[in-house]
Parts: C-alpha cells; structure tokens; sequence
C-alpha cells in the first residue's frame, strides 16, 4: 500500500479488514464506471462494502461524492432540452405550490406529536418537499438551525434516498408504470437528485430525461423556499439577522448546458458523449454515497427524526403516486 494512500485515506490500517477495504474501494469504483453497472448495485455495493469491513476514505469518498454528483447533474443537462425545463417549471406551478404547502402541513403535526423540534421539522419538510440534502443545507443557515439538527436531518434524508434507490425500480415495475409516470414520481417523491436520477435510470432513458427536468424544475424552489422559512423563524423568535440561503451552483449549470444544447445546432453527438460521462459519474457517485453509510449515521438520524423522516416521505410519495395514476399530475 502506498504511502501516498494511506495518507488520502487515513491512518495505517489495523486489522486485514481494513487493508482488504483499501483495495476494494478503488476497485469498487472502477466496477461503478462500467456501462453496464446497475445504479442500485453501486449504492448497494458501497454500503455492504462500508457496513461490514468500514469505509478507510471516509473523509475522502464524502468530498468527492459531493463534487461527482454536482458535476454528474450539469452534464445531465445535455439531454435535457431548455424549453422543456422551461414548460415542466410552469405546468408544474401549481401542484408544486399545493404539494410544498400539504409537505409542510403534514411535517407540522407530525412534528407536534412526535415531539420534534420545529426547525428540525422544517429541515426534514425541506429536504422532502423539494430535493433533499441541497435543500436542508440552504435552509439550515437561513433559519438558524443548529448544527446537530442539519446533520440529523441529513442522515434522515441518506437513509431514506438509500430505500429510494433500491425499492422504487421494483415498485415501479410491480406497479406497471411507464417510463414517464414512473420518471415523475421518482422526481416528486424521492428526496435528493442523486438517488431520483439514479433510480429513474434503472428503467430507461426516457424516465431518466423526465425525472431529471421535473427534479430540477422543482429545485429551483429553494432559494424561495429558503428565503420564506427564513422570515418566519426570524419573525417567530425576533431576530433581525439570519444566514442566507446558499445556492446550489449544479443548477445554473443544468440550465447553462441545457440551453446550450437547446440553442446550438450541431451539438447533439458532443452532447451524448457528454451525457454518457455524466451517467457513469452518476453510478459512481452512487457507490461513493452508500460507502459513506455507517453505523454512526443510523444513530445520528435520531429515533424521532428519521421517524418524523420516514412518516413525511411515506405520505408524500403515496399522494404523489396516487394523483398520478388518477391523471391529477401529469
């Protein structure tokens, strides 16, 4: 093992578990970036691989996931056409006004009776309701959450995005939905972009194309979004001051790449080598993320969070799944 390893990874390894661990990353993620890898596999695969022998690049693997999967969505905007983002955006504008505002009705009285602290409840309300960690961490600043609520919601949102991704394919196919009712659903109902993309892939290029622009088409509600909860809690515990919403900078790159694509002739083999790369960084990142699952993120999630968590995203995406098979979303 390298010096040069080791030092990226951490301290010397103690037991062959953790030297075994050390080689199985990196070939892990080599297996990853093969077309033929299944997204759910590469999540799957970094969980089993960080719960049993742990996760020597921990550090490493988390800062990289999160640099992947931003760039991953940008280069997705290759295969999405501007106009149709522009078109979902506005469509969409009303049932994503109502299914923000029933989001967060439900995370208030499940916050009241589960004895969940509100802030954290509008954290988990966030996260579910428009795209999961991005959102927490735009809203964490501007409503002055503390810092164990952000990472307990953000645990919260890791474990149910690891569901997502391997229980919505099969729930998907069990159902008969086609590629766009289930590319819609995948969109609206599962929190962050990363596992919607990932598990919108594991039934075909047109579900991906659909849960990509209704994704972020929605995301970009959360600077208003953000903004908003801001004044309330401002006004709630009357401060003047807060933290502003940060911006996630992958969404003005998914605009960008779209328009590019959209408004430029002559781009459409560039722009499937693009989309080809951004795929297999997508399948990568998700192998990168299920590493980053261990035992001290089950137990910073919090009996009642991930409850309040798990209630929230059930009632979601059961509602979600019923207005679109009954044509109310579409």
């Amino acid at each position: 093992m390298s010096f040069e390893y080791q030092t990226l990874c951490g301290a010397p390894v103690q037991n062959r578990g953790q030297a075994a661990a050390r080689w199985l990353m990196p070939l892990g993620a080599l297996v990853a970036l093969l077309p033929w890898t299944p997204p759910w596999a590469a999540l799957l695969g970094g969980a089993v691989l960080a719960l049993t022998l742990g996760n020597p690049c921990a550090s490493l693997s988390g800062r990289i996931s999160k640099w992947l999967l931003q760039i991953a969505v940008v280069g997705l905007g290759a295969g999405v056409n501007l106009a149709v983002v522009a078109r979902v955006g506005l469509q969409g504008l009303g049932y994503t006004l109502a299914g923000l505002g029933l989001t967060f009705a439900a995370g208030i009285a499940l916050a009241r009776g589960l004895g969940v602290p509100s802030r954290l409840s509008a954290l988990l309300c966030a996260g579910t309701g428009i795209c999961g960690g991005s959102a927490i961490a735009a809203v964490a600043p501007a409503i002055g959450a503390e810092p164990d609520e952000t990472s307990s919601s953000l645990a919260t949102v890791f474990l149910l995005n690891a569901v997502a991704l391997l229980v919505f394919p099969a729930l998907g196919t069990w159902l008969g939905l086609d590629p766009h009712a289930y590319g819609l659903w995948c969109a609206l109902a599962i929190h962050d972009t990363s596992s919607v993309t990932g598990a919108a892939l594991a039934h075909g290029r047109d579900a991906l194309a659909v849960a990509t622009t209704v994704k972020l088409a929605r995301a970009l509600w959360i600077v208003p979004v953000a903004l908003i909860l801001g004044w309330w809690f401002r006004r709630r515990s009357g401060l003047s001051r807060a933290g502003a919403p940060a911006v996630p900078w992958f969404i003005a790159g998914f605009l960008a790449v779209s328009a590019l694509v959209t408004i430029v002739p002559g781009l459409d083999r560039p722009a499937g080598w693009v989309l080809a790369g951004a795929r297999a960084l997508l399948t990568l990142t998700l192998f990168l993320i299920g590493a980053g699952l261990s035992r001290q993120v089950v137990r910073a999630a919090g009996a009642r969070a991930f409850a309040h968590g798990l209630l929230l995203w059930l009632l979601v995406g059961s509602a979600t799944l019923a207005a679109i098979r009954l044509g109310f979303i579409h």
